[in-house]
Formats: structure tokens, C-alpha cells, sequence
């Protein structure tokens, strides 16, 4: 048995974020891709499966060897992973408050501030049943309002966000910062802002996070 099971979607953006961490602590893990129906009524929103995660999101991850602990948002599954089992610090922080606190600070933006606008942004342009321009708009807006937070802290030279090395917090951007470049920023804006552009594409580079977008590529297309 893989030492982890992990609930998610193939085109889902959050579950992927756990593959890059699981990948790069070389933890084994066999994925369950749920059946998302129309979104209101797939497997996700249904038992079993909210048994297992009562939010009916995806991911939500179950540790085999940890008494079958189970862990459900994707920020919750990347500090519980390297908390328990990054014992060489790979992708963790130095254990200060003062370190502990930024790591906090820029996983609480990306999941309140970058993953719900450009998610939502994303379900206007292509899944609403009802084009609404003004949403398409506001949230077109944000996305470039939370990349201009980004350039505004890259722009100092640094590679990564925090620690001089990339961690758990560049790593939950990535997929959504996928997201943002491919559909909701307007073609050119990697002048508008370069640091980020450099950061999304030495992330990409890095090789389990290589490694896990080929087994998001072969995922969607057995969909």
C-alpha cells in the first residue's frame, strides 16, 4: 500500500500543489481522481467522499502511516507534509516565529487572495451557464491586482518567496498562478510583470515539479 492516498481532480489546481510536495520528499502516494459531475452534485459533494473531507473540495489526503490521519485543504495537506516528514528541511522554514509567521503569511494570501479570484474568475469566463461581463471584469482585475503584490516583493532580486530557497509557499501558487497567466491576464503582461513571470518559470523547472505536470498531463487526457 502507497503510503498516502490522495483525493483530487485531474484539472483541479489545489490537489496538484500536494503532488509537487509529495514528489519532492519522495513520498509514495496513489490518487483517487473524483468524478466532479456538474459540480454541484459529483462525487465530492457526496458520501463517501464527505466522510472523508465534509467541505466536498478537493484535496484531502490520508496518511496509512500515521494511524490513517486525514488532512483536508490543500494549505493544511503542504504544512502537515513537511511538519511530519520533511526531516532535511527541503521545503520547510527555519522553526521561528518570525519565520513560521511569513511562511503564514503567504500561504493565508494564496489561499484568500489569489486561488478563490482566480478560481472564480476562471468559472465566469468558461463554466457559468450565464456570461456576466462585469464578474469577468472584477476578477480579471484582481488577478492582476494580486500579481502586482507578487512583482512588488520579487522585484527586490530575490529567487523565491522567503527563506532563499524555493518552499511550500511558492510551490501553493504555482497551479493557480498557471491559471492567471493562461486566462485572465491580457496577452503581454509579462512586461507588466516580469518577477513573477521568472518566478512561475523557475518553479516549472524545478524537477518533481516537472515530474508531476506529466502525470497531470496523462490524468486529463484519460479523463
Amino acid at each position: 500500500m502507497a503510503h498516502f492516498t490522495l483525493y483530487s481532480h485531474a484539472k483541479g489546481a489545489n490537489g496538484w500543489s500536494v503532488v509537487f510536495v509529495l514528489k519532492a520528499l519522495g513520498l509514495s502516494y496513489e490518487t483517487k481522481y473524483l468524478d466532479f459531475g456538474d459540480f454541484t452534485n459529483g462525487e465530492h459533494k457526496q458520501e463517501p467522499y464527505t466522510k472523508i473531507n465534509p467541505n466536498g473540495r478537493i484535496p484531502a489526503l490520508i496518511d496509512h502511516q500515521n494511524g490513517d490521519s486525514t488532512v483536508w485543504e490543500s494549505k493544511a495537506c503542504l504544512l502537515y507534509l513537511v511538519s511530519k516528514y520533511d526531516t532535511e528541511n527541503k521545503l520547510g522554514v527555519a522553526n521561528t516565529p518570525e519565520e513560521q509567521a511569513t511562511l503564514a503569511k503567504w500561504l493565508f494570501f494564496q489561499a484568500s487572495g489569489q486561488a478563490p479570484y482566480f478560481g472564480q474568475g476562471t468559472f465566469f469566463m468558461y463554466i457559468a451557464p450565464e456570461k456576466i461581463p462585469y464578474a469577468i471584469e472584477r476578477y480579471k482585475q484582481e488577478a492582476k491586482r494580486v500579481f502586482g503584490v507578487l512583482e512588488s516583493v520579487l522585484a527586490d532580486g530575490r529567487e523565491w518567496l522567503m527563506a532563499g530557497k524555493c518552499t511550500v509557499a511558492d510551490l501553493a501558487f504555482l497551479t493557480w498562478n498557471e491559471a492567471g497567466i493562461r486566462h485572465l491576464l491580457p496577452d503581454g503582461s509579462e512586461k507588466d510583470f516580469p518577477h513573477v513571470f521568472d518566478w512561475h518559470k523557475r518553479t516549472l523547472a524545478l524537477p518533481y515539479v516537472a515530474e508531476a505536470l506529466k502525470e497531470r498531463e496523462a490524468a486529463t487526457q484519460s479523463e
